[in-house]
């Protein structure tokens, strides 16, 4: 842009006619020197383009001190308090239209100053003073015109007749440039305002407590103010427009009065029209679970529930028999009284509700019991909501007999159950242990076309996963990955869980891919759950390849995780390589903890090293820990075998006391270390404890007690 030929010959000749102008109406703009310019001074200065030097040397020149007074950015001495008057200007004559016009000038006298000063470097002070008051002069009376929203619209500069064409786009883009600036300033501080708000902070302490923290709730934050500011921006905006309609319909009823009178009075019977949203066209369309919700039934179902019917006053007789019920034990029967009180109020649906609501708070158990008596009271109008209150209370303290007993009740007065009861029933039976029958309720959910969601195939899958069936498990997280349901991570690791300890290595490989690719990063657990699937399944070298990948990633292997490996080393006996692992771990700072002394016992008490078992056991209690039922299952059949009778006794009392916590396998083994070393008493009666557990012996076992039967009777 050529700044160079800014001013032309009519702007100079402009100047000896707004000269005396502009000190009355920019006194706070220039210095009090200003005052001593000579009004006539000679019109030779002015006689040539500022662009000409001689302009600058001219020694009557000198004497105009132009020192331009900005209002908070300028360096000068003189102040607004030095003024003796304060501007004024016509535009709507208000303080706020003041300040706004203040600030406009004092930004935009900084930015262009700087312009100036960069086109004219040899130019003084006083030149570039005396360029700005001629700019200043056109912007103002520019902005007498309109205003500074006017200002801020116009995307082309209007040429000018006293400017060149680069010098008022340059002023142009710089006034928008300053409107803009001004405008995000006031937007910001808007937006402070916002930000403390009532319905802001409501929102964010909510935010807060549901577990958003950080850089999360401080955009949350800022989302929420600028939405209220630009809710309250646009119904500012629809107010503005309804209140230039009201204008506009005053100015044409104020102007057709003026014609005739017959007109007037029309015009006054006239109703005012008013800027409203836009109306919606068609039908609203809201489903839900297969529910069409904009069907009118479900308003009259609305208007039906919510009644303002109220309870009817209860006093005399049926007062008395209302404080009996309400005194009732759990085992007595309501029956009678409930009876007596229906014949003496006629109860309609919000007395029940009264008293079943007193009733909750009083005794839970009369409440259930007389809540069930109603599901038949015609006078009560049970919908299926009630008996859905019923299941679903049952069901969170498995209940499955009142459970029963409801339904049955439901199918004889002719309700179907709707998709929250058999919710209900699927995670009841799913918590119960009775996977076939949660699943043939989630497959009939499905046939009736109800969309599954996370909670139930979640509940489903730990049902399977509680049952021994992981593989069913699985296949219903491969139907929510279809769906597009993200499995949880909990969902992942339980199965993966299932899958290791049955030592099922393809199904915890393939729920490992699955983690990976969902984003769940390896853990410490989920590798020692493959490193326990593959030494379940008696594969120790794999397992150990597991092991030293856990290492390599930065996982430190804990006190469980070492267990694992050890007891896939015992499964193949290489003592060995179990004794160089642990060497290597213990460079590395790990002490064994009690899970892996609890292996080393048992496999050490397997080759009959009773003192180095015993001394794992002493470390056992320095760690402060108790021997569990493992260790004592180890030491009776270790002591068995090596004769040493007294202390396989003290074993045995030890498991005959915990023999809850006994199962097959163990049971077995020690009976069969009682055998091998001629203790058939014993062994018997264990074996009498085992079957009072509800085990039953394999054919091997009866085989091998026969047996000993038969030796120790010759």
């Amino acid at each position: 842009m050529n700044l160079k030929r800014l001013v032309n010959s009519q702007t100079v000749n402009y100047v000896s006619r707004f000269n005396g102008r502009l000190l009355y109406m920019y006194p706070y703009c220039i210095s009090r020197d200003f005052s001593a310019i000579s009004a006539s001074a000679p019109p030779s200065i002015y006689s040539s383009s500022i662009d000409d030097r001689t302009l600058a040397h001219s020694p009557n020149f000198s004497k105009h001190n132009f020192l331009f007074k900005r209002c908070l950015h300028s360096a000068q001495q003189t102040t607004l308090r030095e003024l003796s008057f304060k501007p004024k200007f016509n535009f709507k004559d208000s303080e706020e239209d003041d300040g706004t016009m203040n600030e406009f000038l004092s930004r935009f006298v900084w930015i262009m100053r700087g312009k100036l000063s960069e086109v004219y470097v040899d130019c003084d002070k006083q030149t570039i003073d005396s360029m700005l008051l001629i700019i200043v002069d056109k912007v103002v009376s520019e902005l007498e015109k309109g205003s500074l929203e006017r200002m801020l619209g116009a995307t082309v500069a209007i040429p000018s007749e006293d400017f060149s064409e680069d010098l008022w786009k340059t002023v142009w883009e710089v006034s928008n440039s300053v409107l803009e600036d001004m405008e995000k300033e006031r937007k910001k501080e808007k937006m402070k305002g916002f930000l403390q708000s009532e319905e802001v902070k409501e929102m964010c302490r909510f935010a807060g407590e549901i577990g958003i923290r950080a850089d999360m709730l401080r955009e949350l934050r800022f989302k929420w103010a600028r939405e209220k500011m630009e809710e309250s921006e646009f119904y500012a905006s629809l107010e503005k427009l309804r209140e230039e309609e009201r204008a506009q319909e005053k100015e044409e009823t104020d102007g057709k009065s003026a014609e005739t009178m017959s007109e007037m009075a029309i015009m006054g019977e006239e109703k005012p029209k008013f800027i409203s949203l836009p109306k919606r066209h068609g039908k609203i369309r809201y489903k839900i679970y297969g529910l069409d919700l904009s069907d009118p039934k479900w308003a009259q179902a609305a208007e039906t529930i919510i009644s303002s019917e109220e309870p009817k006053p209860i006093h005399g007789k049926s007062k008395l028999v209302n404080e009996k019920i309400l005194s009732l034990r759990e085992e007595d029967d309501p029956s009678p009284l409930l009876a007596e009180w229906v014949e003496l109020l006629q109860p309609s649906r919000v007395d029940w509700l009264t008293l079943l609501d007193k009733l909750k708070e009083k005794n839970m158990s009369l409440y259930f019991k007389v809540a069930e008596i109603l599901l038949s009271e015609k006078s009560y109008q049970p919908n299926v909501h009630d008996y859905y209150v019923l299941i679903d209370s049952h069901a969170e303290k498995n209940r499955l007999e009142d459970i029963e007993r409801i339904l049955k009740k439901m199918n004889e007065n002719g309700i179907q159950p709707d998709i929250l009861i058999a919710k209900a029933l699927a995670h009841l039976h799913c918590k119960a242990g009775n996977p076939d029958r949660a699943k043939a309720i989630f497959e009939g959910l499905r046939s009736d076309g109800f969309k599954q969601v996370m909670t139930v195939y979640n509940t489903m899958i730990m049902a399977y996963v509680n049952a021994g069936q992981p593989k069913l498990g699985e296949s219903l997280m491969r139907e929510m990955e279809a769906e597009d349901m993200k499995p949880t991570e909990e969902i992942c690791m339980a199965l993966l869980r299932s899958f290791a300890q049955r030592g099922d290595v393809g199904g915890a490989g393939r729920i490992a891919t699955t983690m990976q690719f969902a984003g769940f990063q390896p853990n410490l657990e989920s590798c020692a759950l493959l490193v326990e699937a593959h030494a379940q399944a008696g594969d120790p070298d794999q397992a150990r390849s597991n092991f030293n990948y856990m290492i390599k990633v930065g996982h430190r292997p804990d006190d469980r995780c070492t267990a694992i490996m050890i007891a896939a080393y015992e499964k193949k006996n290489w003592l060995d390589k179990a004794l160089d692992l642990l060497l290597q771990l213990e460079k590395d700072g790990f002490e064994p903890g009690p899970a892996t002394c609890t292996v080393l016992v048992d496999w050490l008490g397997k080759l009959q090293l009773v003192d180095e078992a015993e001394q794992l056991l002493g470390k056992i209690s320095e760690q402060g820990e108790t021997p569990t039922v493992k260790i004592h299952i180890s030491l009776c059949d270790m002591y068995a075998r090596a004769g040493i009778e007294k202390k396989a006794l003290q074993a045995l009392g030890v498991l005959e006391s915990k023999k809850e916590q006994l199962g097959l396998d163990d049971f077995e083994r020690v009976i069969y270390g009682l055998i091998a070393v001629g203790f058939v008493q014993d062994a018997y009666r264990f074996h009498g404890l085992m079957e009072a557990q509800g085990f039953t012996a394999s054919a091997h076992l009866k085989v091998a007690l026969m047996a000993s039967q038969a030796f120790s009777c010759r």
